[in-house]
C-alpha cells in the first residue's frame, strides 16, 4: 500500500489506518484473541499506521495493540490519545498537565514502547488551558517520550490557541457522509498550517457499512443502544439514504463501505481514514476503496443524494 505524508508531522502513513476504539468496550464484548488477529491482519494488508487511546477501555485497547504489534513497532505508525479519565462511574475530561503526562506514561507500558510516534489530545477539556496542555506536551517531545503532538475533536480557534508556541501537528476529527461539521474552517486551518488529518468514523458508525435495516437492534453494552440516531425516524431516513448510495455504489462496482472511505479521502485536506472493522472481508473490502477514483461528477451525484440525509452527532466521551 502505497503511504502518503500526515501534514507537517513528516510521519509517511497508509492512507487507511487501523482504529481500536471497538476494542474498549463500548461497542460490546471483546474477544482478546480475535481482536489480535484482526490486528495483525490490518498489518498483512500493508495498513501501517495504527490509533488507540488511552481511554479505550483505559489500557485495555492499548495493551491489545501492544501485544499484536510486538516487534513491528519500529515498522508501524502508533497513535495513542490522552486527557481523559474515570471519575467514579464516569468519564471525564482531564487535559492538566500532571494528568497528560501520567497518561504518557501509562500509554507507553501500555502499549510496551519507549516513545510514542503521534500523541493526541482526546477532546477539548474546558477547565484546562490549551496553553498549558500544549506547553506539557512539547517538554514530553523534547524529552524523547512523543515524537509529534496532535489534537482530536478540536475547532479551528482551539488549534489555534493550542498553537500559540508551536504548531500542532495532526487533528484527528469525526468526518463522513452524514457528519461535515469540520468542513469549512477547521479543515481549512487544518489545510493552511500544513496539519495532518486523519479522519475517524469514515463509515458513520456502521450506517455505512452496508448491513444494517430497519429491523437492526444494537446490544445494552453496545453505546449506539437506544441513541436517537440509530432507532426511530431519523434512523430510517438515513437508511433510504444509505440505499439510494448503494446503488450509486453497485454502479461503479463498488461498495457503498468504499464509497464512503473514498467520499472522505476525496477531500483534499485529509490524508487518513481510520476504520476499524474486526471482520477479515470488511477489512479487505475496506481497503479496495483505495482503487475508486471519485471525479466531480460523481461528489456532486452524492452531495444530491445526501440532501435527504438527516446529520448525525458524534457521542461525547461524557455519554459513550
Amino acid at each position: 500500500m502505497e503511504t502518503v505524508g500526515l501534514g507537517r508531522t513528516g510521519l509517511q502513513v497508509t492512507p487507511i489506518a487501523y482504529g481500536t476504539w471497538q476494542f474498549g468496550g463500548e461497542w460490546g464484548e471483546v474477544e482478546e484473541r480475535s481482536a489480535i488477529e484482526s490486528i495483525c491482519h490490518a498489518r498483512e494488508l500493508g495498513i501501517n499506521v495504527f490509533d488507540t487511546a488511552q481511554g479505550y477501555g483505559f489500557g485495555t485497547a492499548e495493551r491489545l495493540l501492544g501485544r499484536a504489534l510486538a516487534g513491528e513497532m519500529d515498522q508501524v505508525v502508533i497513535a495513542t490519545k490522552g486527557g481523559l479519565r474515570m471519575d467514579g462511574d464516569a468519564v471525564v475530561r482531564d487535559s492538566s498537565p500532571d494528568w497528560i503526562r501520567r497518561g504518557v506514561e501509562e500509554s507507553l507500558t501500555a502499549l510496551g514502547v519507549d516513545r510514542i510516534d503521534l500523541y493526541q489530545i482526546h477532546w477539548p477539556d474546558p477547565r484546562t488551558s490549551l496553553a498549558e496542555t500544549a506547553v506539557v506536551l512539547w517538554e514530553m517531545v523534547d524529552e524523547g517520550l512523543i515524537d509529534h503532538v496532535g489534537v482530536s475533536n478540536f475547532d479551528a480557534e482551539q488549534m489555534r490557541v493550542f498553537s500559540a508556541e508551536r504548531q500542532v501537528e495532526a487533528l484527528q476529527s469525526p468526518y463522513h457522509l452524514f457528519h461535515r461539521d469540520i468542513e469549512g474552517d477547521t479543515l481549512s486551518y487544518a489545510a493552511e498550517h500544513d496539519v495532518g488529518v486523519l479522519a475517524y468514523g469514515p463509515l458513520a458508525h456502521g450506517l455505512l457499512g452496508g448491513g444494517f435495516d430497519e429491523n437492526t437492534t444494537f446490544p445494552a453494552n453496545d453505546w449506539r443502544s437506544g441513541r436517537p440516531d440509530f432507532t426511530g425516524d431519523t434512523f430510517r431516513r438515513n437508511l433510504e439514504v444509505v440505499g439510494e448510495l448503494r446503488r450509486f455504489a453497485e454502479e461503479r462496482d463498488a461498495t457503498i463501505g468504499q464509497l464512503a472511505v473514498a467520499w472522505v479521502l476525496a477531500h483534499p485536506a485529509v490524508q487518513v481514514a481510520i476504520v476499524g472493522s474486526r471482520r477479515r472481508a470488511h477489512l479487505e473490502e475496506t481497503v479496495g476503496a483505495l482503487d475508486i477514483g471519485l471525479g466531480k461528477e460523481d461528489l456532486a451525484q452524492i452531495e444530491k443524494i445526501m440532501s435527504g440525509a438527516i446529520p448525525l452527532r458524534t457521542p461525547a466521551p461524557e455519554a459513550a
